[in-house]
């Protein structure tokens, strides 16, 4: 079975255009993961991903996981509501001085309530700290229904689209 899928890449390029968010309450917090913890990134990747086709690292190997959270151009940041894991993203530095914000979201139970909005920007805030010109991401039509708003509301913009086939 295939199916027709519509891929949107974003880019901010000041951290002047974004628009930020009410910060969540104090139970919830925003960490660096380290020591590296491929574990953790290969939990968020399988159930965020589940609903919205996320299966390119399926297939990856320990070896493979542990290689990719081990690169210094990638960083994973873990939101958690008191002790309890809520989310994640991973950000990946490129040369020219922009960064990806590769993989980004929340569990389930922590969707709906404005928490993408405020890690969204926390995102983009961390990535513009490390002095680069652009962060970009790209999303797709089998994304949260909420996705594309949420980036478009934080002051991103669409710079490609295309429909790929899946």
């Amino acid at each position: 079975m295939t199916e027709e899928v519509r891929r949107n890449y974003l880019e901010i390029n000041s951290i002047n255009d974004l628009n930020e968010v009410v910060e969540p309450n104090k139970d919830y917090s925003l960490n660096l993961l380290n020591p590296i913890n491929f574990q953790l990134n290969k939990f968020f990747y399988k159930n965020i991903g589940k609903k919205h086709n996320w299966i390119d690292r399926l297939v990856w190997t320990e070896t493979q996981w542990i290689d990719y959270v081990s690169s210094k151009k990638v960083k994973t940041f873990i939101f958690k509501h008191k002790e309890d894991l809520a989310g994640f993203f991973e950000l990946i530095s490129h040369k020219n001085e922009e960064i990806e914000i590769a993989y980004f979201g929340l569990l389930e139970e922590f969707q709906n309530k404005k928490l993408g909005s405020y890690l969204l920007s926390e995102a983009i805030k961390i990535s513009f700290s490390e002095n680069i010109n652009r962060v970009w991401l790209h999303t797709c039509s089998l994304d949260h229904r909420n996705a594309l708003n949420n980036y478009i509301a934080r002051g991103m913009q669409i710079f490609k689209t295309e429909t790929v086939v899946i």
